[in-house]
C-alpha cells in the first residue's frame, strides 16, 4: 500500500498537481462566496422591497438560477455568455459559482431577516430611526446570527461543487485526482486522497463556524 501511494503520487512529483487543484478549489471557493454574499445581500433586500420591480427582478434571479443545475450554468457561462470575451476559465468558474451561490444565499438573508419578529422594526421607528437605519442596526444583526448556519452550509456545499468546474477544464483539485488517474492507472488512490481532503476542508469550516456561532451566542448571554 504505501509503496503504490509513493508510486502514485509521491514518483514523479504528482502530488504537486493535488496541491494546485486544492489551491484553486479554496479560491475558486472563497470568492464565489464573496461574491455570492454581496449578491445575496443586494438581492434580499430588493425581495423584501416594497418595489413590485425590485421585487420582480429579484425573483427571477432566484428562481432562474436555482432551478438550473449548477454544471449546466457553468457550461451556459463558459460556452454562451462569455465564449466571445476569451475569458480564463477560472474566472469564468469565479463568476458561474458566485451568481449561483447568490441566490441561495438570498434567499438565506431573505428568511433571516423577515423571521425577526415584526416588533423590532417598530421600536426602532419608534425611537426615531428610519426604515434603513432600523435595518442595518437592529435587524441585520440578529438576522445575520440566526443565518450563520445555513449560511455555514452553503459554504461547504459550495466546496463540493467545485467539483464540477472540471466540465471547462479548470484544474480543481478533482480534476488534478483524474489526471493522476490517467497518468499512473490506479483510480482509488487519487480518487480516496481528494475524498479525505474534502473531508478534512468541510469539517475544518464546520468547526471553525461551530465556534463563531457559539462565541457569537455567549456574547449574547453576556
Amino acid at each position: 500500500m504505501i509503496q503504490s501511494f509513493y508510486d502514485t503520487m509521491i514518483a514523479g512529483q504528482r502530488y504537486l498537481l493535488m496541491v494546485e487543484g486544492l489551491g484553486i478549489t479554496v479560491l475558486l471557493a472563497v470568492c464565489a462566496i464573496l461574491i455570492g454574499t454581496i449578491l445575496g445581500c443586494i438581492f434580499a433586500l430588493m425581495k423584501i422591497s416594497e418595489n413590485k420591480v425590485l421585487h420582480f427582478f429579484a425573483e427571477l434571479y432566484t428562481t432562474v438560477l436555482r432551478g438550473i443545475p449548477l454544471a449546466t450554468q457553468l457550461m451556459i457561462f463558459y460556452f454562451v455568455i462569455f465564449a466571445p470575451l476569451g475569458l480564463n476559465r477560472l474566472l469564468v468558474a469565479i463568476l458561474a459559482y458566485g451568481f449561483n451561490s447568490g441566490a441561495y444565499c438570498t434567499e438565506i438573508f431573505r428568511a433571516g431577516i423577515q423571521g425577526i419578529d415584526g416588533g423590532q422594526m417598530e421600536a426602532g421607528r419608534s425611537l426615531g430611526l428610519t426604515k434603513w437605519q432600523t435595518l442595518r442596526k437592529i435587524i441585520l444583526p440578529q438576522a445575520v446570527k440566526a443565518v450563520l448556519p445555513t449560511y455555514t452550509s452553503e459554504f461547504i456545499v459550495l466546496i463540493k461543487e467545485t467539483s464540477v468546474a472540471s466540465f471547462i477544464a479548470v484544474m480543481d483539485m478533482t480534476k488534478a485526482g483524474d489526471m493522476i488517474r490517467n497518468a499512473t492507472y490506479n483510480a482509488w488512490i487519487p480518487l480516496l486522497s481528494c475524498a479525505l481532503i474534502y473531508l478534512i476542508l468541510t469539517v475544518g469550516l464546520t468547526k471553525i463556524f461551530g465556534a463563531l456561532e457559539k462565541r457569537m451566542a455567549k456574547s449574547d448571554r453576556g
